[in-house]
């Protein structure tokens, strides 16, 4: 490797040398060529509107034993289809098939999964434009739609 120039007239091969080694950090190439935003399903915001198309259950990570409850959405935006969490005791019984949800990300390190949850980086937050924890706590009653 080449000694790092130095001296008066040494500025612009200093400039040279920090924008080449620049590339060599995974951060700066992310931010540059706009990667986190191309793999993200929500391109960038903090959140989307989507249709439930069905409810599952996943098994969570060891050591672990249990079913999380979770719903496929189906994102208005682009089409998209991405597993969300629905926290709380007994959500899953007031989401329904074809019900218009908000989801937010969950916040795990980096943008990924939190928790024992594999794969899920969203949860949900609003049922038919009423929020879920209000659901939850039987303050106001689900809408039809």
């Amino acid at each position: 490797m080449a000694k790092k120039a130095r001296g008066l007239g040494s500025t612009r091969r200093l400039k040279k040398r920090n924008k080449v080694n620049k590339w060599h950090s995974s951060k700066y190439k992310k931010k540059t060529l706009g990667l986190k935003r191309k793999a993200d399903p929500l391109e960038g915001s903090s959140q989307a509107k989507g249709i439930v198309l069905e409810k599952v259950q996943l098994e969570a990570k060891q050591p672990n034993s249990a079913m999380r409850k979770c719903v496929r959405v189906q994102l208005v935006k682009n089409g998209k289809q991405v597993t969300a969490f629905t926290p709380g005791d007994g959500a899953t019984k007031l989401i329904d098939e074809h019900d218009e949800v908000v989801i937010e990300c969950i916040g795990g390190k980096m943008g990924r999964a939190k928790g024992d949850i594999p794969g899920v980086r969203w949860c949900v937050i609003k049922v038919n434009d009423q929020s879920l924890t209000a659901l939850l706590h039987g303050k106001i009653e689900k809408a039809r739609k």
